[in-house]
């Protein structure tokens, strides 16, 4: 880290929290955490009494002098309010390096999301912290678009793990989960969504107090029961992250209403302290394919995330931690193969690291039964041979030098399963892998 902007006020929070509690079995108190965020933003003590209205004798020697004669104790070195920000920039590498090195012991076959400390996570240019950042804000959103197997659940641990650090209540529901009975009535789902949330904040479930559909609809219920009950109830922000929403794309019944109640909680947000408390987190594979009210999707609020694969010096850098020595060549032929698809270079590394393969061995075999990836392909085999009409389509991009024109439903259907690329209403093969291998298979 070669910058201040590198190392960011939660790192520094995180790093003095640690380190307190491996000394004294205490983290920071809310008071020490006023003044140390205001001291990281350049504050003096005067400033500091105006701001949380305290005096400045008190927050000066009754907290800081005593916050700063802790670090110092813990970090053994002289800690001040003028040195303690590279005290902490220090620790948090050496805590960094010192989970690393521990956990990277044993590596994990590279399956499901990553938790939020895995050193196997790998940082996407700064988008990380823009969540971070967002995530604080009264009535924020964040849109987090990717297909399959890029890393959404993952960012999405990370996200709720920031939030957590603030003492926030965080709740994560899977789309993909939700019994198909439920997902086509938009009434059970909102319902249901009510109960959830209720069960995970140990509140009581009061569905039967809220719900009158002789005169208001489910959409206006659901709102009801947030706004009166559940938001009224807890005393510290929510965050709801709602992770494969695209599942409920296909209901058009259902969809219309139920993202237009989402984007109504936004907008709400912004004028009522009430719904301040909220925060939304949406995960999707792409764009919803039916024609919305631009006033009433989420998809066009909010802060959008987009997840890309990841560059050839994330790849090396990933190589690294997996302790293997590969050069930029190296790296360069694997990436012609897979491109930088998140689960395919994990799943190359944690072979090759295993010892179980060679980087030559895997590449010659990549597309075929005997490969290290003929689960994930025949997965998608047999996904396209229960769809014989987006196979053809399919089967249409992979033989062509050139990207091909689709429909727009195939389009969505094949970008979101994370088998092409788009470029504008052309789509090629993601990678060298998945043109190779369906050119053979689909007859």
């Amino acid at each position: 880290m070669d910058s201040e902007s590198e190392f960011p006020w939660l790192y520094a929070k995180e790093a003095a929290d640690q380190i307190l509690f491996q000394y004294t079995g205490k983290y920071l108190s809310d008071i020490e955490i006023k003044v140390l965020k205001a001291a990281w933003d350049c504050k003096t003590y005067d400033d500091m009494a105006t701001i949380y209205g305290y005096s400045a004798e008190y927050l000066n020697k009754d907290v800081g002098n005593k916050l700063w004669h802790k670090l110092s104790e813990v970090l053994g070195e002289k800690v001040t309010k003028k040195n303690f920000k590279a005290a902490l920039k220090r620790t948090w590498e050496e805590q960094q390096y010192k989970s690393s090195i521990f956990k990277i012991n044993s590596f994990q076959f590279p399956e499901g999301s990553l938790e939020p400390n895995s050193p196997f996570y790998v940082q996407r240019h700064g988008i990380e912290m823009t969540c971070y950042e967002t995530v604080v804000k009264p009535g924020s959103l964040i849109r987090i678009k990717a297909p399959k197997l890029m890393g959404k659940t993952s960012l999405i641990n990370r996200v709720l793990d920031c939030a957590n650090k603030y003492s926030y209540q965080t709740i994560y529901l899977d789309v993909s989960c939700i019994n198909r009975e439920i997902l086509m009535n938009l009434d059970k789902l909102l319902r249901w969504l009510c109960c959830i949330i209720s069960k995970q904040l140990k509140l009581e479930n009061r569905l039967q107090d809220y719900w009158d559909t002789d005169i208001l609809g489910s959409n206006d219920n659901c709102t009801a029961y947030f706004e009166e009950y559940i938001l009224t109830e807890i005393d510290y922000p929510l965050v709801l992250a709602l992770d494969n929403v695209d599942k409920i794309f296909p209901y058009t019944e259902v969809i219309e209403d139920f993202l237009g109640m989402l984007r109504s909680w936004h907008e709400k947000g912004k004028i009522l302290e009430i719904w301040q408390q909220l925060r939304l987190v949406i995960a999707h594979s792409t764009e919803v394919y039916i024609p919305l009210d631009i006033n009433q999707s989420p998809f066009n609020a909010g802060v959008p995330i987009e997840l890309l694969e990841f560059d050839h010096k994330q790849i090396q850098d990933l190589a690294r931690l997996h302790n293997l020595h590969w050069d930029n060549n190296q790296v360069e032929i694997l990436a012609n193969m897979i491109g930088g698809h998140p689960y395919l270079v994990r799943l190359a590394m944690y072979e090759a690291s295993s010892g179980n393969i060679t980087l030559e061995q895997l590449l010659q075999e990549a597309t075929t039964e005997a490969g290290i990836y003929s689960n994930h392909l025949r997965g998608y085999l047999q996904l396209l041979q229960e769809a014989p009409g987006l196979a053809q389509a399919f089967k249409m991009v992979v033989i062509s030098p050139e990207p091909v024109e689709l429909d727009s439903m195939q389009i969505y259907k094949l970008h979101s399963m994370g088998l092409v690329r788009r470029q504008d209403n052309y789509v090629m093969p993601r990678c060298d892998l998945y043109r190779e291998y369906f050119q053979r298979v689909l007859v």
